[in-house]
């Protein structure tokens, strides 16, 4: 582990990490927990950084365990979580190999270095870490620590529904948000989870407002963000959200999954196994006709279920025409989700495959 390098007094530490602004990635760490400072370790994935605000960019808020946007100013402390970063709308990015002056990537609370980024969004807000976090024998904290205990595998567990998409900001959320509508409206109680993407409550709340009885994302299994992480990793995080639901007493849940169908993550874990057996089927959220036929070819090419394509191309009647004539699975607006009759369909046929 390496000797102990004293930034603060003990004491002074933690006045610190009392008065510093908390991040979303790290909600779920006590504030008992924290107890000094650190700088002689190579930070990895999940590891808790205290660091200092140098300069504003594209984040200039940070996310707090309530959702609230705080606003940063140069010389802020913050407490928030190395990770790596997939967004091609915005940043690519990696955890560093020192303590060396790295990013802002995610204002729910991500330090990485950037490695590339979007033309249309600002350069990230710099940040300089102070030192990684550590309990009270020395050593580093990781999220991994603060994970919800696991649980065994249900013997039987409800329908699962997943949202998956071509890329960012094709509507996945929001096609998540349908379907826990449609469930409430079906008269059925539904629970949530995102098992894969970068640290934010965003989506989080998104779902519970929409009425699901419960919602968990990657964050309550100790990582700050997903891209990296092998695929059995994402297999137990998914694993576990479902055993967690239905352990709630869920009628159905409904699975956020990141990012694009090709990003490096995603692509392992639809065409896992494991997937097949814990997912029953999938509605696949697409900016163009172009994308839904290709990504529902491509995901039925692995033996994934489609059951419906929604998302960003139904706010376009010419693009839902063209995919429609495309395509032999339904294209459906939100408020089709929304009404509950096509929900309340499939999960009727899907009561026969509901074994763990």
């Amino acid at each position: 582990m390496g000797s102990l390098t004293r930034i603060d007094h003990p004491a002074g530490a933690a006045a610190r990490f009392v008065a510093a602004k908390r991040a979303y990635t790290v909600r779920n760490v006590p504030l008992s927990e924290l107890a000094g400072l650190r700088s002689d370790v190579t930070p990895k994935p999940g590891d808790i950084v205290l660091a200092r605000v140098e300069q504003l960019g594209q984040h200039q808020h940070l996310e707090d365990s309530t959702g609230r946007r705080a606003k940063m100013w140069p010389g802020d402390e913050i407490l928030v979580a190395f990770g790596n970063r997939y967004a091609p709308d915005q940043f690519e990015a990696y955890v560093p190999a020192n303590l060396q002056p790295c990013h802002l990537v995610a204002g729910g609370g991500v330090a990485a270095t950037v490695a590339s980024r979007h033309p249309q969004v600002r350069a990230a807000t710099a940040i300089a870490p102070i030192g990684l976090v550590t309990d009270a024998a020395g050593g580093p904290l990781n999220l991994r620590r603060f994970a919800l205990e696991p649980l065994p595998a249900p013997a039987r567990r409800p329908p699962v529904i997943a949202a998956v998409g071509g890329s960012m900001n094709t509507g996945k959320t929001t096609t998540a948000c349908g379907l826990v509508r449609g469930l409430r409206a079906a008269g059925l109680r539904p629970a949530a989870a995102k098992v894969t993407g970068t640290g934010s409550g965003g989506d989080r709340w998104a779902v519970a407002d929409a009425g699901a009885i419960a919602v968990l994302d990657f964050t309550d299994f100790g990582y700050a963000t997903t891209f990296g992480a092998s695929v059995a990793q994402i297999e137990t995080i998914l694993a576990q959200a479902i055993a967690r639901h239905t352990k709630a007493g869920a009628q159905a849940i409904v699975i956020e999954i990141a990012d694009g169908v090709l990003q490096r993550e995603t692509a392992a874990l639809l065409g896992s196994a494991r997937f097949g057996q814990l997912v029953d089927t999938v509605v696949y959220a697409a900016e163009s006709a172009m994308s839904a036929s290709a990504g529902v070819a491509w995901l039925e090419a692995r033996g994934v279920n489609v059951a419906a394509v929604s998302g960003l191309l139904t706010t376009s009647p010419l693009a839902m025409r063209e995919a429609a004539e495309a395509l032999v699975v339904p294209v459906l607006r939100l408020e089709a989700l929304c009404e509950g009759g096509f929900v309340r369909d499939l999960v009727a046929g899907l009561r026969e495959s509901v074994a763990a």
